[in-house]
């Protein structure tokens, strides 16, 4: 106990009144009190802003005695500064081995609290009914719980560290699946980038092929609207100086009946259609610009065909009237469809809402044009244009049935151009 009285005496010397911890650079005093350098000059510090006071100019009072001492007479205290070096590096009198309350040393446990205790504290109300064990006692039993639990925590590191390599190994098999997709990607978009590059070009030279056919398309057409604008002006030139003639020249037309010939030595009967209930004029058309106009007088829904056919076609075989087989007509079906005959499977119909009474066909035979105009309200039906017509066309006129009706050739037009 002398010892330990000893141990406390001297840590009670090697301990500053103000921070309650060993001395750090100590001074002393006028009044012989010692203190850290710090906490004094913190502790006059406080002192010389506090108001209401008169104090001596440069003293201020001591926190043990109170007495006035001067700053300036602070003096370092070497031995104190080696005793409480020496108060730190003791093992007896390091803090955590003694009791707060007691300044004891800690050598019990007690073991309902789970804390270390004094033997001041194994005497007192509050533990003298407890179990108490020595402290080495007491540390045996928790090494080998600290035992257990450290071999267990080394196997759970064991585990951890094999979890991870695991995991650094996916991690690593991932990167390289992650930058394979992403080659693979980066290649996949450079074809696509050329495909689309290799599309852009393709789909330009089509629409420049495009462009130039249209273009040439619209050119040709507006070319043959223009060579039509032109017949039709010499035609409506043609029946102007027409119309101004006399009475008697006026009625000086050709006419010609289908249906109920007056006379059938006029229909070339040597060369006569036996397929068809057709004729064809007397004359062969091989130049010029020639205009006749067909009144119609046809019953219910009969079939029949106005426009030239060539001069030489079959007349004993019964053919498809198309251009390629010498006719360039415009035909009706069922009184309601004129149909410009062709060689395509299904040509596209001229549709009207009633039937034409009066047609005109416009023939140029240089510019191998042929149209067809509904007299009655002034429209154009439907116009073929080609290079050139084969060979001498003669104008066709095509009956469906007998008795169907009438067709009568009203007026016939040539001039050649100049």
């Amino acid at each position: 106990m002398e010892a330990v009285e000893l141990a406390r005496k001297l840590r009670e010397e090697a301990t500053c009144s103000i921070c309650l911890d060993y001395f750090t650079d100590p001074v002393m005093t006028a009044c012989g009190h010692n203190f850290c350098r710090a906490c004094i000059q913190l502790s006059w510090e406080k002192a010389q802003g506090k108001k209401g006071r008169r104090k001596r100019k440069g003293s201020f009072p001591c926190p043990e005695c109170r007495e006035m001492s001067p700053q300036r007479n602070l003096r370092p205290n070497r031995l104190l500064t080696k005793v409480a070096e020496m108060a730190r590096q003791h093992p007896g009198l390091q803090k955590r081995d003694l009791c707060q309350e007691h300044q004891e040393p800690l050598k019990l446990f007690c073991q309902e609290d789970q804390s270390p205790i004094c033997v001041v504290c194994r005497e007192s109300r509050e533990h003298r009914l407890h179990r108490v064990l020595p402290a080495e006692e007491a540390v045996q039993g928790y090494k080998l719980k600290l035992e257990e639990d450290m071999e267990y925590l080394r196997e759970e590191i064991a585990r951890t560290g094999k979890l991870q390599a695991r995991e650094e190994q996916s991690l690593a098999k991932w990167q390289g699946k992650v930058k394979e997709r992403r080659e693979r990607i980066l290649l996949e978009f450079e074809k696509m980038n050329l495909y689309l590059a290799e599309e852009e070009q393709r789909l330009l030279r089509s629409l420049e092929r495009e462009e130039e056919e249209t273009t040439s398309r619209l050119q040709d057409s507006v070319a043959c609207l223009d060579r039509q604008g032109h017949s039709l002006e010499l035609l409506l030139l043609q029946l102007e100086e027409r119309s101004a003639q006399g009475p008697l020249q006026m009625l000086q037309r050709q006419r010609c009946y289908l249906g109920s010939p007056p006379d059938e030595s006029s229909f070339c009967s040597k060369d006569r259609f036996v397929a068809y209930p057709c004729a064809v004029g007397q004359v062969a058309l091989s130049s010029g610009r020639h205009y006749w106009e067909v009144g119609l007088n046809i019953t219910g829904d009969a079939l029949w065909a106005l426009g030239v056919c060539r001069d030489n076609v079959s007349r004993k075989d019964r053919v498809t009237k198309c251009p390629e087989n010498g006719f360039w007509v415009v035909q009706l079906s069922k009184g309601t469809k004129y149909l410009p005959a062709t060689s395509t499977p299904t040509p596209t119909p001229v549709m009207l809402t009633e039937p034409p009474t009066h047609m005109g066909i416009f023939l140029d035979f240089e510019a191998g044009e042929l149209s067809f105009y509904n007299v009655s309200n002034g429209s154009h039906l439907h116009t073929y244009s080609q290079a050139a017509f084969p060979g001498p066309l003669q104008p066709f006129f095509c009956l469906g049935a007998p008795k169907s009706g009438q067709m009568v050739i009203s007026t016939v037009t040539m001039w050649v151009k100049e």
